[in-house]
């Protein structure tokens, strides 16, 4: 086996919805002001009964159902998320134990919004190099755990919600080489600090990052797959705010993509956010097996992460 690909995704979100007129009973906002600013309609909020790894127990056997796979055929798990509340057991292993996945190797990854491009690379790396027959991967954050409720400029921002996608070995590669890196000493621009832990950014800064340095980025990551941006079938990018994703797909010069807007009715899940909007592709028939779609995660740490993958 040469490569790797996704056999099969699935996403999860909590039953609860919660609109923009219903944050405007608790905050000075408005539909108008959070649809013109951001894009978000509305946003699906755990319970307090619902804690991250449920969330991603439920989208990862999703995945593993649509694989036509079993617990026993994984043995690796890799779980992305930045709002864990304990520190052991890790994410990974509170999922293994859910699903009944036999000995895996289990790993957390905290690179908050850009976190699940930076698992499935991994999982990437780890099954092309023979550690690994069958690698889960999952997406899943809480962000309304980690929000102040009484801050307008980043209550309406979030969501909950996890993704997952089940990665093997392949004969042909399915998930091109990443092209990943961050800039450090620009982390104080997006956070989860504190005691309780707060979620807090620098929006202007983010935006301005977000829609001047990536789209070369994102270019690159297409040459890496051996494409140009005008092959892609499908753009997912990180679902921050649809300010950003619009002018960033354009400057990507996708021009014949679908461009994923989940954000408009999830809101911004963090890790979740990418394989919620590509399973969600998926499950509806908008792109078909094979197609070519870029997946770029960014922000938190102001990292990112991209990789030009197969649709499954």
């Amino acid at each position: 086996m040469n490569g790797s690909r996704i056999a099969a995704v699935g996403h999860y979100q909590p039953a609860k919805v919660l609109t923009n007129e219903d944050l405007a009973g608790l905050v000075d906002t408005s539909d108008e002001w959070i649809r013109s600013r951001v894009g978000i309609r509305t946003r699906h909020i755990a319970g307090p009964d619902e804690p991250v790894d449920e969330l991603a127990a439920h989208a990862a056997a999703k995945a593993l159902a649509t694989a036509g796979l079993t617990p026993a055929d994984i043995d690796l798990v890799l779980v992305a998320t930045s709002t864990a509340v304990d520190r052991s057991p890790n994410m990974a292993a509170r999922v293994a134990a859910r699903l009944g996945i036999p000995g895996p190797a289990a790993m957390d990854v905290n690179v908050v919004c850009a976190g699940f491009t930076h698992a499935l690379a991994t999982a990437d790396h780890t099954v092309r190099a023979g550690a690994a027959r069958r690698a889960l991967v999952v997406g899943a954050d809480k962000m309304s755990e980690v929000t102040d409720w009484s801050d307008r400029t980043t209550c309406v921002l979030v969501g909950d919600g996890a993704g997952a996608a089940v990665v093997e070995a392949s004969d042909e590669p399915g998930i091109a080489p990443v092209l990943w890196g961050s800039v450090p000493e620009m982390g104080h621009a997006v956070r989860i600090e504190g005691q309780p832990a707060r979620f807090a950014q620098e929006g202007q800064s983010v935006y301005r990052w977000a829609t001047t340095r990536l789209p070369p980025l994102a270019r690159q990551a297409c040459e890496r797959a051996g494409l140009t941006p005008e092959d892609l079938a499908a753009v997912v990018l990180h679902q921050a705010n649809l300010r950003i994703i619009e002018p960033l797909a354009q400057k990507i010069g996708a021009v014949n993509a679908v461009v994923a807007r989940d954000v408009t009715e999830s809101g911004n899940t963090s890790a979740a956010s990418i394989p919620l909007a590509f399973s969600k592709l998926v499950e509806q028939g908008v792109i078909s097996t094979g197609d070519p779609v870029l997946l770029f995660g960014f922000g938190g740490n102001l990292s990112y992460a991209g990789q030009v993958v197969r649709c499954p």
